[in-house]
């Protein structure tokens, strides 16, 4: 899971990056709204943890943008302000939750993994795209009935075009959910993977599945028959 960190205190950030990596999250920190927000927008991230008060741009707004390009992503929103007013302003613009400052690292993991479930039960468990079958709860997909032998990094590709069926997913956007804040992979590390799954789905009745936009990216979509 992919947790995005949008705070300007580095006090704050690094021991919520510390804490939440010890429990194996993959985190990545913004210290200002604006590169926070256009962190969030590629849609790499399972839970945007918000500050509210950050320069450049506000985290209310940093909300009100993310949801008006109808990002679903779960979004917890740290604040300094106890006052009804600015809570119901928080969920208003669209936070599913809130903490107020100071709180424990214990509560905000909680909160963390209760967001985190609630998100994964939204999705539908098996994802369906023609003869391919996805199973995001077991990890395991299956083309025309047949089980896929997929290697972890050629499900992980598979099940994120999967679930952005039917979109354009640029190369960077996959390079990131692949390996983010990893070691930099080889520079045509993704197109061998996108040629290993064409090659398990094309012999097992999903070939033409995965279509490449030239200059846009990958697709995952239903051949028309």
């Amino acid at each position: 899971m992919r947790i995005l960190i949008v705070e300007d205190d580095p006090g704050i950030a690094g021991a919520l990056r510390t804490g939440l990596e010890d429990e194996h999250y993959v985190v990545e920190v913004a210290t200002d709204g604006e590169s926070g927000l256009a962190a969030a927008r590629t849609g790499g991230f399972d839970l945007v943890v918000l500050d509210l008060l950050l320069p450049r741009l506000a985290g209310m707004e940093v909300c009100r943008r993310l949801r008006a390009a109808r990002s679903a992503v779960p979004i917890l929103m740290l604040t300094a302000r106890d006052s009804t007013r600015d809570i119901v302003a928080g969920l208003d613009t669209g936070a599913n939750d809130y903490l107020t400052k100071p709180f424990s690292f214990e509560e905000l993991l909680a909160r963390v993994r209760a967001l985190l479930r609630s998100a994964t039960k939204a999705l539908a468990a098996t994802v369906r795209i023609g003869p391919l079958a996805v199973d995001t709860a077991a990890r395991r997909a299956t083309c025309s009935g047949i089980p896929l032998d997929l290697t972890a990094k050629e499900y992980q590709l598979l099940e994120f075009l999967a679930v952005h069926r039917d979109q354009v997913v640029s190369k960077d956007r996959l390079s990131r959910s692949l390996w983010m804040h990893a070691s930099e992979p080889e520079s045509n590390a993704l197109e061998v993977y996108i040629a290993a799954l064409r090659k398990k789905l094309a012999t097992t009745g999903g070939d033409g599945l995965i279509q490449t936009l030239r200059g846009a990216g990958y697709m995952l979509r239903e051949v028309a028959g």
